[in-house]
């Protein structure tokens, strides 16, 4: 497939980019509300669907969308050039804000790259949490959206109330890190099972593509109450909290509590506060 020349202008049908018009045609044609009847083209905006992402406070929203050519074509996207983004991919990112709330984006389902047509393959949504005042004071993780032409035989379709919701849940991991043992946190996003435990997979599911323009899907996010520890055999819970086990000694980073229930050490926590007990500080 050639690239395009400066003349020819794209023309969808049914969302898909079928033939090329010249600039000059295609004025024509909308002065006089006619169809091009030859080669059966017609004018059609590009097909789109809402994507809401429901978030707790102190979270951020960025969906990366990725494109691949209409099944099909033998064309592919051009690579990306050096400074730029790359053709088959288009980003849509929301701001933080101290409340929760639903970021919005509107999301095309054909883009065109390089005279190549293409369709919304997948979809990654990075959920940023902060949890300090610092620039660093905060952690990622995803969820994703597959697209497809058709869904396999026994999966419902999209909901006839327009609108499909995915639910998730994040958790804030705690581990401390360095000699000081600072406190820092990871954040854990997962699906949630019909009775909202969370479960091993990542947030998301799949759609078939023909089933979206002009719907909404909902990735709704809650937060965890309570946090627990990155990893397993370091903190042991008492009733006031979680306590660092010893381990080897003072300087050991790891720290492995491995039967010790009685041996501790402090730690720091974000506002600098040397504490014994997480997530409390004192006993």
């Amino acid at each position: 497939m050639t690239a395009l020349q400066e003349w020819e202008k794209p023309v969808l049908n049914n969302g898909q980019f079928l033939c090329f018009v010249s600039r000059q045609l295609a004025l024509a044609l909308a002065i006089f509300g006619l169809a091009l009847a030859a080669g059966g083209c017609v004018f059609a905006p590009a097909q789109s669907f809402t994507l809401q992402a429901e978030v707790p406070a102190d979270f951020r929203v960025k969906a990366d969308a990725y494109y691949e050519p209409a099944t099909g074509e033998i064309c592919e996207a051009p690579p990306r050039q050096r400074g730029e983004v790359a053709p088959n991919r288009k980003f849509f990112t929301s701001e933080f804000q101290s409340i929760a709330r639903t970021a919005e984006f509107q999301i095309p389902l054909t883009t065109r790259a390089g005279g190549c047509p293409l369709v919304l393959s997948s979809l990654r949504l990075n959920l940023r949490g902060k949890w300090g005042l610092a620039r660093l004071d905060g952690s990622n993780d995803f969820a994703s959206l597959s697209f497809y032409d058709e869904l396999a035989d026994g999966r419902p379709g999209f909901p006839a109330t327009g609108v499909q919701e995915f639910q998730g849940q994040c958790q804030w991991l705690f581990r401390t890190i360095g000699p000081n043992r600072n406190i820092r946190k990871i954040l854990h996003c997962r699906a949630v099972d019909a009775e909202g435990e969370m479960v091993k997979r990542m947030a998301g599911g799949v759609l078939q593509r023909d089933q979206l323009p002009g719907r909404t899907v909902r990735m709704v996010f809650s937060l965890a109450k309570e946090e627990e520890p990155y990893m397993g055999d370091n903190w042991i819970r008492f009733p006031q909290g979680w306590k660092r086990c010893l381990g080897k000694s003072l300087e050991d980073q790891y720290a492995f509590c491995r039967g010790n229930t009685t041996d501790f050490k402090p730690f720091k926590m974000p506002d600098g506060r040397t504490c014994t007990v997480y997530p409390n500080c004192t006993e």
